[in-house]
């Protein structure tokens, strides 16, 4: 239960900060890291609106787990670990997408069911994943060298009752090679030139969020561009740079280059060690040459592949090929964000990669298509699907991957628990009377 438990807060963590009778004290504290009774009651509620039955004491599970991210956290900024910010915004639009459209149904709901604007909502939740990402780094650093024999992951298997072994989805295990079709330099000049418009206008004494609600292409133009109060570690480098460098509220940047495009940003304010600005996002658009060229070069590819005569293979093309730096050297295999395996639910993939996926045969290769990467660039790539499988029960015949990477996640967890009981004995613990009665896993109280 307490894992299931886990899984629910990243994917709910700020569902209950709509309520706005829940007693604001702080019930705990790691390091410099305050838990406040908002925060447990907010997971609480979250997971009983989702319908899932209260066994054992849920609150008391709700607040360990949140003491052991505080600890993870700690020690994730003693070692200086950064969170890419660009992924915590690919998350925190992932999210918001779900809830408007499987969840609420629009944008409107979903401000009526947290009682708060959609600017407060992405402030909040953005807020939490960046907690969760940087925690999360943080186990991978003391997991790193971690590793599983063949004879632990047999006893593994035969430790689970027979009518309790893990039902596996269907799944499918896919390959890209990406282009990135080059910006010319006129399109880079016009966009150039289009900030330094509309800087000019701001300056003038036009509102710079209605020109962001205008003209910005990123989805904080919803919000007149504005991102709500963000430190320097959940900001693009370049971005943050310009950022602090603002020094007068209402001051407006020079033109920014940041990984996701060009931008112009104003200060709204200031907060400690952390700023609020807006921004107004743009990108220079792909002529058509460049995009003709792409799809030819990508049809090239594949007839290469196919081709038996000049024996280039799939993985030999990605690596000579692919712009995606990231799959490039393993044959193109993508990366699952959510679990970090090669292996997909199809419900993981893209809308627009799910689009082309669903419709291949293992071993088919698809026609080139149009896509973004993980920075919102538009991409051009063609998909090779590797492996599917349908739903079944694990067997170490079929599955010995699967339950190795259960049982490595078990190993894992044990890990991180020894890691928490040690590191509790050297941190400063303050556990509130209300949750010193809880039964936990680590003694919090030493």
């Amino acid at each position: 239960m307490k894992k299931i438990i886990i899984v629910l807060i990243c994917f709910c963590g700020t569902y209950a900060n709509a309520q706005p009778f829940i007693i604001d004290q702080i019930v705990g504290i790691v390091g410099n890291k305050p838990i406040r009774q908002s925060d447990v009651e907010s997971l609480y509620l979250s997971f009983r609106m989702q319908g899932f039955p209260m066994q054992g004491d849920m609150k008391c599970n709700m607040f360990e787990h949140l003491l052991t991210q505080k600890l993870l956290m700690n020690q994730a900024e003693v070692d200086s670990l950064i969170v890419d910010i660009s992924q915590v915004e690919m998350e925190l639009n992932r999210r918001l997408d779900h809830f408007i459209n499987n969840i609420v149904g629009s944008q409107e709901r979903l401000e009526e069911h947290f009682n708060k604007s959609i600017l407060e909502i992405r402030e909040d939740l953005r807020q939490d994943i960046y907690d969760e990402m940087l925690a999360g780094m943080m186990r991978q650093e003391i997991t790193a060298n971690v590793r599983m024999t063949p004879s632990e992951v047999r006893s593994f298997y035969d430790r689970i009752p027979r009518d309790e072994v893990p039902l596996i989805n269907g799944q499918a295990q896919v390959a890209q090679i990406v282009l990135h079709p080059p910006y010319s330099d006129e399109a880079i000049n016009e966009v150039r030139q289009e900030l330094l418009e509309m800087r000019r206008r701001v300056i003038s004494g036009e509102r710079f969020s209605v020109l962001a609600r205008m003209f910005s292409e990123c989805p904080s133009a919803m919000q007149g561009g504005e991102l709500g109060f963000m430190s320097r570690g959940q900001l693009d480098p370049e971005f943050a740079r310009a950022a602090w460098a603002l020094r007068e509220v209402g001051e407006v940047s020079r033109i920014v280059e940041s990984k996701m495009g060009f931008h112009i940003i104003q200060l709204e304010g200031r907060r400690g060690d952390q700023v609020n600005v807006r921004h107004i996002l743009m990108t220079p658009k792909v002529n058509p040459e460049a995009t003709a060229t792409a799809i030819e070069r990508l049809d090239s590819i594949t007839r290469m592949v196919r081709n038996d005569d000049i024996n280039l293979s799939w993985n030999e093309a990605a690596r000579f090929f692919s712009h995606d730096e990231r799959t490039r050297f393993n044959g193109g295999l993508m990366i699952n964000p959510h679990t970090f395996s090669t292996r997909f639910e199809m419900d993981h993939f893209e809308r627009v990669d799910f689009n082309v996926i669903q419709h291949l045969n293992v071993g088919e290769i698809s026609a080139p298509f149009q896509s973004r990467d993980e920075n919102n660039r538009i991409v051009y790539k063609i998909v090779k699907l590797v492996d599917r499988s349908d739903p079944r029960r694990a067997s170490l015949s079929t599955d010995f991957n699967f339950l190795s990477e259960m049982a490595l996640h078990e190993k894992m967890d044990r890990i991180i628990q020894e890691w928490v009981e040690e590191k509790i004995e050297s941190s400063y613990i303050f556990v509130d009377q209300s949750f010193r009665r809880c039964d936990m896993n680590n003694n919090w109280l030493r």
